[in-house]
């Protein structure tokens, strides 16, 4: 048998885009494809620190995490690319002159600057999410020893935007998630390299990639794998026109029934 590997989002393709929970049918094709020999991985924008435990036990043979920032195959960290203090400091400045809210993560942890009032109702919203999950959030954007992997912003005026990309479009490539929340990764990373570097660790080809996902965060992968499987929930009809096979949503089903429809299970 010839091997393949699945590389999957989390956000809105494991998990249903009704409540976030994870599938039960999700769970169970995911292991039932490893055990019939493929690869099964995680390729998410979230950095390491932020995939739960609930992912994790699912079973996977590894993670794509950061948007390419961080990869683990077979619990090894085969890639790590961290952001300078120097660079940090100057997303740092930027957002509190332009006056954004910003989230800076890494694999070791997510950090709000609490400095400044967070205003976005969004920021608001995902701050008391990371605290009712009990993250460390101690760590002062301001201590010599800060860096970051990426980061978010959140624009309560979206005519700052530009503003603020003065500053971090000569290290960050922004990734367009809506008019209000964006999203930051460093130059010459995205969940598409990410996926490159595990296929060259295990010695497979582009054409036994297959890839699952549901929003601009992930365009990169889904137009470099030649199989791209979108989720049925995906809002945008661009995102689905750019796939080989559009699934149910992950409510009912999706994931299941792709790797059905691809011969993993």
């Amino acid at each position: 048998m010839k091997k393949k590997i699945a590389f999957f989002d989390i956000d809105g393709t494991i998990t249903s885009e009704i409540d976030g929970s994870i599938p039960d049918s999700a769970v169970l094709a995911i292991r039932q494809a490893r055990a019939n020999g493929h690869y099964m991985f995680i390729n998410t924008g979230r950095c390491f620190q932020n995939v739960e435990s609930r992912f994790q036990s699912i079973g996977f043979d590894g993670f794509v995490c950061g948007c390419g920032t961080n990869i683990y195959c077979n619990e090894n960290e085969i890639y790590y690319h961290e952001t300078s203090h120097e660079i940090t400091m100057q997303i740092l400045n930027a957002a509190r002159e332009v006056n954004v809210d910003i989230c800076f993560e890494s694999k070791r942890e997510v950090i709000f600057d609490e400095t400044r009032k967070i205003i976005h109702p969004r920021a608001i919203r995902q701050l008391y999410a990371f605290r009712e999950r009990h993250y460390d959030m101690s760590h002062s954007p301001d201590a010599i020893d800060f860096t970051c992997d990426k980061f978010v912003i959140w624009l309560s005026d979206p005519e700052k935007e530009s503003l603020f990309r003065k500053y971090s479009d000569p290290y960050f490539t922004c990734i367009d998630r809506d008019k209000e929340f964006k999203e930051f990764v460093p130059h010459g990373h995205s969940k598409a390299t990410g996926i490159q570097k595990v296929l060259d660790y295990y010695n497979l080809s582009l054409e036994d990639c297959y890839v699952f996902g549901d929003s601009e965060n992930d365009l990169s992968m889904l137009t470099y794998s030649p199989n791209s499987i979108v989720m049925g929930n995906a809002e945008k009809d661009s995102i689905k026109n750019i796939a080989s096979f559009v699934t149910s949503r992950a409510s009912e089903n999706g994931i299941q029934k792709a790797l059905q429809h691809y011969g993993f299970i």
